[in-house]
């Protein structure tokens, strides 16, 4: 019993390290000259997205980078997504409204329209962006330095999360805590192993001509994870890419309570783990109720809370969340990722899984 104890508290450990890594190796945007005249093409996916399309847009009109060709994709929208399109492209030739053809088989939607944008598009560096991120301020700059300080082909950034109800609170910070305290996030840049990876397809920095020769959304077509999977083939392929923590330039409201949250992190809790429900599950059991196996040793168990609460505390800081609304529903935020890896396999045994009505398996 007391291996098994000494088992939890190295995770615990091995957790409150990797965090301290991204503590202290955090990747600060680079102050380097940039020309303001090179093309950047914003590709913007947008399926029913009336509710955050103009707000984006609004975004993109006031930032500081001028040089944009603003595509945005109307995927089948039913709701006015696409009078919204229009209303910002009269006013602003730079934006440009494209439709989406018939969905091809074993394409999924939101790859497709990836795809459609590229193709469509001139610029020298590609950012693909979600319609419910917001940019403020100098945040194309900002990518566009690092990705040619750091010399890279892919820059992926999570964006700081927006939450205001408590649902949002208790869910949306799993993916930084999971994130942030599995992998030191500077290896994705200086590690040649593909394991080392991580992406977030909200917002997604490339380097135009490594995209075309390397067409990752038609690679990944029918994969509802293919940044990540993006991130993993351009490693494998000796291509420099890199995935940092945003800043207050690059913002998101994910999911707006906590039932959204749960349908949207069971796509892709499982690539956490490397896919593997077992993994997930074993994280699971021994972050919750591995704690058991110290209570019969005090000192170990105190070391224990200690590492598990000092690993939240960074998180919160490195995320830029509130470190007291992290603590408070902390217990909350383990049960929720129980239940996300418990819906995430449900789903993928029953192939019940769907996103803005589509079925993605």
């Amino acid at each position: 019993m007391i291996y098994a104890g000494y088992i939890v508290l190295a995770l615990a450990g091995y957790r409150f390290f990797t965090v301290l890594l991204n503590l202290f190796f955090r990747q600060a945007t680079p102050k380097v000259p940039i020309d303001e005249n090179v093309p950047v093409s914003v590709l913007i996916p947008a399926r029913n997205e009336a509710e955050n399309i103009g707000l984006l847009l609004n975004d993109l009109q006031n930032i500081g980078y001028k040089n944009l060709e603003i595509l945005v994709l109307n995927d089948d929208s039913t709701d006015s997504t696409g009078e919204i399109i229009d209303s910002f492209a009269q006013k602003d030739a730079r934006i440009k409204q494209l439709y989406s053809n018939k969905l091809p088989n074993q394409w999924l939607g939101k790859n497709f329209a990836c795809n459609t944008l590229a193709q469509e598009a001139k610029g020298k560096y590609f950012l693909f962006i979600d319609a419910d991120v917001r940019l403020k301020h100098s945040a194309v700059e900002d990518a566009l330095a690092h990705v040619i300080k750091h010399k890279l082909v892919l820059l992926s950034v999570f964006p700081q999360q927006i939450m205001r109800t408590r649902g949002e609170k208790i869910t949306v910070p799993i993916m930084h805590t999971i994130l942030l305290s599995l992998l030191p996030l500077i290896f994705v840049r200086i590690s040649p192993f593909s394991s080392h990876s991580a992406a977030n397809g909200q917002f997604m920095f490339f380097n135009a001509e490594v995209y075309r020769k390397m067409n990752p959304h038609q690679k990944f077509k029918s994969n509802a994870v293919e940044d990540i999977l993006t991130a993993q083939y351009f490693k494998r392929n000796k291509l420099k890419i890199a995935c940092i923590t945003g800043n207050k330039n690059i913002e998101c409201r994910m999911y707006k309570g906590y039932s959204e949250a749960v349908h949207g992190f069971a796509k892709n809790v499982l690539m956490f783990f490397g896919n593997s429900a077992v993994v997930a599950i074993l994280f699971f059991l021994l972050t919750t109720f591995g704690f058991m196996l110290l209570i019969p040793t005090p000192k170990l168990l105190l070391s224990y809370l200690f590492l598990i609460i000092s690993t939240r505390i960074l998180v919160s800081v490195v995320a830029k969340q509130s470190v007291s609304e992290n603590l408070k529903y902390m217990f909350l935020q383990q049960l929720s990722l129980g239940y996300f890896i418990y819906h995430a396999i449900l789903k993928r045994l029953n192939k019940t899984y769907e996103w803005k009505g589509r079925k993605i398996y």
